[in-house]
């Protein structure tokens, strides 16, 4: 991998810490809450990551959550992402947790976000590293479940950020969920939803249109309609694009099939990121090498990414201007600028 990349000050958008949990510390959590996998050993569970769509992928995610079971799981698990981040020089993470995959299950709402709430605040302390934390609905269940969860919710709004939106798309449009979406805009919530991953440009427009979300996570299937790809350009719209996982649950054949590079050049805000890193083969630098290796896409095309990422991002204006700055400094000190600022 190239110093440029691993030197690359990077934001991650589209992070499901659920997807973080690797086979070693699946079967350590499980070692501890006395649980039995289905899966002799690590070796065995991670030869499993085999997918043939989006929806045999969730078959084994979900699986695989039954090993969280107390806070300090919840702790370890997003503290080992962030550990694992920071050492990729990410300096910024928005991360996205499924509180209704832990409720359903018998796991108070308060367990889960309180352990996910300390990691980030250790990671905070440990390493200055900032955070949003995103509250998923999962769209295979319905609405009413969403808007329980809203309301679940509450007495940890301080912590929370914004909603979302995730699981199965085929099915599962967005106007399933116009009143959940109304009411998180109502209680101060800022809002996304994963639209056009293996769903049609339509649901990016109605994930715009009737949930009036700010950000798209995915988006990928906006590359079949240039009209709307010269709205998410015009408007700024950004689109958290995640390569691998792309590649992986084969919404491309092969990553020199993927738009990302197309949709940069047309002007649109794309963003780089690892959505559900454990299952689909790698973090954030994978994903930049991904890019540069399987699309050929140039450094200078790699710094423009890392600054979509912080211009699509939460934080404030003056932390944007200076986590930009560093961007650009490192770009400097490789010969590649971008031409901007």
């Amino acid at each position: 991998m190239s110093a440029f990349i691993e030197q690359l000050p990077k934001v991650e958008l589209h992070l499901h810490i659920e997807g973080s949990l690797e086979p070693e510390l699946v079967f350590a959590l499980a070692r501890r809450n006395g649980i039995t996998l289905d899966y002799p050993d690590e070796s065995a569970l991670r030869a499993a990551y085999d997918f043939d769509d989006l929806q045999s992928f969730l078959n084994i995610y979900y699986a695989g959550m039954s090993v969280l079971q107390t806070e300090q799981d919840f702790f370890d698990m997003a503290h080992a992402y962030l550990a694992r981040a920071h050492g990729e020089n990410v300096r910024h993470v928005e991360i996205f947790f499924d509180p209704q995959a832990h409720t359903d299950r018998g796991v108070p709402f308060s367990v889960v976000i309180t352990g996910l709430h300390r990691a980030l605040e250790q990671a905070r302390h440990d390493w200055g590293m900032s955070s949003r934390l995103i509250l998923s609905f999962l769209r295979h269940l319905p609405e009413a479940s969403a808007i329980d969860t809203l309301r679940q919710a509450e007495p940890f709004r301080h912590w929370l950020a914004g909603v979302g939106l995730d699981s199965a798309e085929q099915g599962n449009p967005p106007e399933k969920f116009v009143r959940a979406y109304a009411l998180a805009r109502e209680q101060g919530y800022r809002l996304v939803a994963h639209a056009g991953e293996e769903g049609p440009p339509q649901y990016i427009r109605d994930a715009l249109e009737l949930l009036r979300v700010e950000r798209i996570d995915h988006g990928v299937a906006a590359i079949e309609d240039p009209a709307l790809m010269d709205e998410l350009a015009a408007a700024r719209i950004p689109l958290t694009v995640c390569p691998l996982s792309n590649l992986k649950l084969k919404v491309v054949d092969s990553m020199a099939d993927h738009p990302m590079a197309k949709l940069l050049q047309a002007g649109l805000c794309v963003t780089v990121n690892s959505d559900d890193p454990a299952y689909f083969g790698g973090y954030m630098n994978a994903n930049f090498l991904a890019l540069q290796q399987g699309l050929g896409m140039t450094d200078r095309e790699l710094l423009q990414l890392a600054l979509n990422g912080v211009e699509a991002s939460w934080l404030s204006p003056e932390e944007k201007t200076l986590l930009m700055r560093d961007i650009r400094a490192h770009g400097e000190k490789f010969g590649v600028y971008t031409g901007t600022g």
